[in-house]
């Protein structure tokens, strides 16, 4: 009789042989883009547009799955712990490394359990303030905050939240001392704002322009590298001296660690394809999302800059937990 070890390599080979086979075969059946926040969202949206031109180019469907909560955390590890497969992708964001950056004792690790595919949109955030600041740039923003240490307040959609620690950012970054008012959600930090309640917000700036427009509140910059193309004559932060200021919306596919690299690519080529296409550019832009793109590995590079930076101003912020 043929022992166990002598057959255990071709065993090995055969296996291996329909593993690849199955990931050249990618995909057969359709595939499912689990999210962390409710249906209407940025990530929703995004996933369905981004989704639905990937059907047209893979031949199979990309069906949107909502699991709000936990801060998008819920839907993550849910993913992480998925078949390895490349049919539960995640629509990761900038909510998962933030939350990376504060937990001291996750029960997933965001960074090593979700292996990234590309990152394919950013919703442009606004520092806006009130008029009543008496500052119309961000010069004149930072002249009056370091004039007034702890006087000036602003607001975000809740503790931990990327709109709090890109108050901590602007903190850590222009040296001053701005108080954190958090609400329930970004709506009631606007309508505080507005009224002049609070004085400062980090917010969605297809939002807030409307009111900027209407000389109810200033625009002080973009929180992101690049400008924002509904709004491109609004320098960022970055520009007007806050180097390499960079509290960016973000969202990106992601698939568990471990899902073969040949699937991970054929997936960062048609989200890249996809986000190309005017069925795609178009919806998005209207809704005030960016297309961004890149590789696989440029989005792992930037998941990792994003941990560092928000554990360093949680840190300096007293966040961590």
């Amino acid at each position: 009789m043929t022992s166990l070890r002598a057959v255990a390599p071709a065993l090995l080979a055969v296996v291996l042989a329909a593993g690849v086979a199955r990931a050249a075969d990618y995909p057969t059946r359709p595939v499912r883009i689990v999210i962390g926040f409710a249906a209407g969202s940025a990530a929703d949206i995004s996933a369905r547009v981004i989704g639905a031109r990937m059907s047209h180019i893979l031949g199979q469907q990309f069906v949107v799955e909502p699991r709000p909560g936990g801060g998008s955390n819920i839907a993550a590890e849910m993913v992480s712990r998925a078949p390895k497969d490349g049919y539960t992708l995640l629509m990761g964001n900038v909510a998962n490394a933030v939350s990376a950056a504060l937990a001291t004792n996750p029960s997933f690790d965001f960074a090593k359990d979700l292996a990234p595919i590309a990152r394919l949109t950013s919703v442009p955030i606004l520092l806006a303030g009130h008029p009543s600041l008496g500052a119309s740039d961000l010069k004149e923003l930072i002249t009056a905050a370091k004039a007034r240490p702890e006087q000036i307040f602003y607001g975000s959609s809740g503790v931990g939240t990327a709109a709090h620690l890109a108050g901590e950012l602007l903190n850590v970054s222009a040296g001053v001392k701005l108080v954190h008012v958090p609400y329930p959600g970004s709506a009631q930090a606007l309508t505080d704002l507005l009224a002049g309640r609070i004085q400062l917000s980090f917010g969605a700036a297809s939002t807030a322009l409307a009111h900027v427009e209407q000389g109810k509140l200033v625009a002080f910059g973009m929180a992101q590298p690049q400008r924002a193309t509904l709004a491109p004559k609004i320098p960022t932060l970055a520009e007007q001296g806050l180097k390499d200021f960079d509290a960016s919306l973000w969202f990106g596919l992601m698939a568990p660690a471990g899902t073969p690299r040949d699937v991970i690519d054929t997936l960062a080529r048609a989200a890249n394809e996809a986000i190309k296409a005017e069925e795609v550019i178009k919806p998005l832009q209207a809704q005030g999302i960016d297309l961004l793109g890149g590789s696989a590995d440029e989005f792992a590079g930037s998941i990792a800059n994003d941990i560092e930076r928000w554990t360093a101003v949680a840190t300096a912020a007293g966040l961590r937990k």
